[in-house]
């Protein structure tokens, strides 16, 4: 998107090293380069290449300059010059030159300088998700194809983008000519400062002949992305720096981005400019989004604690109007790359551009899932046709109706950026629904009611429901992902259990069984069971106790003192191998030394006999001159603690 620069010039300061002048011609060059008027730094910056100059720094403010006006061909062509004559570069040129080639189709060049970027950045999140994500053309083409795209009908031969519904219009930023008698023009493209305007959307399809917003928003500089609530009563909006006639600058002189509210007023007209508190003159924050309950603002910036080049972000709004502090959105969603533009659709998911993923190259649109506590999870390419080499951003759906608006850069539009309609067809389906039945180990009833959690491989937590009166949940989840599953119920001990999804849509059965915390007692019970204790204490032909049983042995103890008329019988049993002689006298060791460490440990030897089964009672099917597994025998190898009396 060639617009993008308006946002975050900023950023351009710390993200390139400060040229040297060569000759009259490179010295204003650099001059230019600096104070972000790039469209005069390339005309600078290309005299100097014709005059035969071979320069690094040269090749890399050319790139650059085209690269952040997203004129990718002619950053590749610059970009390609810097690799041959210089391949030694720092590594964000590595991802820059990656991006480029995409442009140009040159997928398996740009995985080649992806994988280098990876090995020169270290742990850029960029570079781990294409290491991870090596098939990400496939699966790109997998959610293609969901799509008609056409023009929106609002475009002019100028920068239109950054559209927004209010009712039956499309609100949308426009470069287009003011009719102002002193024309101001912006120095990135040599064309007007953008102004609000608005299309009416007929039910046929068709669009209104575009009109200018209010007056009162609309100012001599920049404005664009606004969003409005659902009421249609309150707008937030990006504008430059420039409030009641007065205008902003940043340490360096630059103006940057605000994000600014208006109110409709009684009359019908747009008021009331105030800009938000959290502002700063000293960085950029811009494109603003609500949250589906209007209580959350999202935005992109630039400000201190962003992760990349900039961040989504996000300020909780009080029911009196106040606001929070900013937060970022954090690693889930954001790279050391761009993110920019987020949407929120009434299906609560969270649309936005970036050039940090996987993609087709430029800024692709992505979308999240939004779970609990504000947690983002599921996020995939739309792919084509919204995705495509170039820039694509600013997307927006009706979730009703599933058509809305994006923009992009694309060839064969009508100007710098162009706005575009779609119809989505079929919904990016690659989810599976994990599900399961809760019941009552010992009795199999069913569980409503039961809380179930769901956290990602991470243990961030997606989301959280119950079991219904029939004992059953459910989540959505996303293919071939890592996640827990956690389930909670008064009385019962808490479950914790873990599953991976299939890379396909399908369903995956996850049943929980829950085990009483309080659990009955009579005579006939063995407290091993009821105790949760492990059934193997002894190793093969021995009888003294391990030291890993010590700890379970101790919960006989303690239900011991709990109810001091108790008595128990140690019942211990070995598996078929060696004679039944043998057996039994191993078994009856054991049983004698299991009843020596209680007596060591409290108990009055009164109330504990011990007797030797040896393999007279199997759990299985594993006799004499039966092939089992070492598995099958350890479960005959078992010490039982049987309730003889209480009272």
């Amino acid at each position: 998107m060639k617009i993008k620069k308006i946002v975050y010039s900023l950023l351009l300061s710390v993200l390139f090293l400060k040229g040297f002048a060569q000759k009259t011609t490179m010295a204003k060059a650099e001059d230019n380069y600096d104070r972000y008027a790039y469209v005069d730094a390339i005309a600078n910056y290309e005299k100097v290449a014709e005059k035969g100059y071979q320069d690094e720094k040269m090749f890399q403010k050319l790139g650059n300059a085209y690269y952040f006006k997203a004129e990718l061909p002619q950053a590749l062509k610059w970009y390609g010059q810097l690799f041959t004559l210089y391949p030694e570069q720092e590594a964000e040129y590595f991802y820059r030159y990656s991006q480029v080639l995409k442009s140009a189709g040159n997928y398996a060049k740009a995985d080649q300088m992806l994988e280098q970027f990876n090995a020169k950045s270290g742990n850029d999140k960029r570079g781990t998700l294409f290491i991870d994500n090596k098939n990400y053309l496939e699966e790109i083409k997998a959610n293609s194809g969901r799509f008609q795209v056409v023009d929106a009908g609002v475009n002019s031969e100028f920068s239109d983008y950054g559209s927004s519904f209010l009712g039956d219009k499309l609100v949308f930023a426009s470069a287009r000519d003011t009719g102002g008698v002193a024309k101001k023009v912006f120095k990135w493209t040599n064309t007007s400062f953008t102004n609000l305007y608005w299309s009416e959307m007929k039910p046929d399809g068709e669009m209104g002949k575009p009109e200018r917003f209010e007056r009162k928003i609309n100012s001599m500089f920049n404005e664009s992305t606004p969003v409005f609530t659902q009421d249609g009563k309150t707008m937030y909006f990006t504008r430059n720096n420039f409030l009641e006639g007065k205008r902003g600058r940043d340490a360096n002189k630059n103006t940057l981005l605000k994000l600014y509210k208006a109110s409709l007023n009684d009359k019908g007209e747009w008021g009331n400019v105030i800009e938000l508190p959290f502002n700063s003159n000293q960085y950029s924050l811009a494109h603003p989004a609500l949250s589906v309950d209007e209580k959350t603002l999202y935005f992109a910036s630039d400000m201190p604690g962003t992760l990349g080049q900039s961040d989504l972000f996000s300020v909780k709004i009080s029911a009196e109007g106040k606001y929070g502090k900013p937060e970022n959105l954090g690693a889930g969603i954001n790279t050391e790359g761009r993110e920019t533009f987020p949407f929120i659709s009434a299906d609560n998911e969270l649309y936005f551009a970036s050039d940090g993923r996987p993609g087709l190259g430029g800024l692709d649109i992505y979308v999240a899932k939004i779970g609990v506590n504000e947690s983002f999870y599921g996020i995939q390419n739309v792919g084509e046709p919204i995705n495509s080499n170039q820039d694509d951003f600013a997307f927006l759906i009706n979730s009703k109706k599933r058509y809305g608006f994006f923009t992009s850069n694309r060839e064969g539009g009508k100007g710098y950026d162009d706005i575009y309609r779609f119809v989505e067809n079929t919904k990016l389906t690659c989810e599976q629904i994990v599900s399961g039945l809760v019941t009552d180990l010992d009795s199999g009833q069913i569980l409503a009611g039961a809380k179930m959690s769901l956290f990602d491989g991470d243990f961030k937590p997606l989301q959280v429901t119950q079991t219904d009166e029939k004992g059953y949940y459910g989540f959505p989840v996303e293919c071939g992902k890592a996640y827990y599953v956690r389930t909670e119920k008064d009385e019962y001990q808490t479950k914790e259990g873990s599953l991976k999804t299939e890379s396909y849509t399908d369903s995956k059965d996850f049943p929980v069984v829950l085990e009483k915390r309080i659990k009955s007692i009579a005579v006939g019970t063995d407290l091993a069971k009821t105790l949760d204790i492990p059934i193997i204490y002894f190793d093969l032909d021995k009888s003294f106790i391990r030291k890993d049983a010590t700890f379970e042995l101790a919960k006989i103890v303690v239900v011991m003192e709990e109810f001091p008329e108790m008595k128990i019988e140690v019942r211990s049993h070995t598996d078929s191998r060696q004679t039944a002689k043998y057996n039994e006298k191993l078994s009856d060791r054991r049983a004698k030394a299991t009843v020596a460490w209680l007596v060591k440990n409290g108990v009055n030897s009164t109330r504990i006999i011990g007797k030797g089964y040896g393999e007279s009672q199997l759990v299985n099917h594993c006799a004499d001159g039966v092939k089992c597994t070492e598995e099958e025998h350890q479960a005959n190898r078992r010490s039982e603690f049987i309730i003889v009396s209480i009272k």
